[in-house]
């Protein structure tokens, strides 16, 4: 198989599962990303970056706002640029659990 087969292969899967081979691959090859974590108590239970208290639907608001991935970075210095890349595609494959956590923690 050739690379550009397997491109093919994975751009025509579920945004799920591109999630999941994401996730997989960056641990596989330990580009520094953590990981999305749901953890009871922890962010009320919301998806974050691993070992940390970054909520997904945090840094999709930001992005919304207009804060881009260099002030992220550099906002929260202890994630990588790889975590951006998974809370992204988190953020593609669960869009519905993502609009009711902001929808849940905008300020009235």
């Amino acid at each position: 198989m050739t690379i550009q087969e397997l491109e093919n292969q994975v751009l025509a899967l579920h945004p799920t599962e591109k999630a999941a081979i994401i996730q997989s691959l960056t641990q596989t090859i330990n580009i520094g990303a953590k990981g999305i974590t749901k953890t009871p108590g922890v962010c009320s239970g919301e998806a974050c970056i691993a070992g940390t208290r970054i909520a997904i639907w945090l840094l999709v608001e930001a992005r919304h706002l207009g804060i881009t991935e260099a002030q992220l970075l550099q906002d929260y210095s202890h994630i990588s640029a790889a975590d951006l890349v998974n809370a992204w595609m988190y953020a593609d494959a669960y869009p519905e659990e993502i609009k009711a956590a902001i929808r849940a923690n905008e300020v009235a």
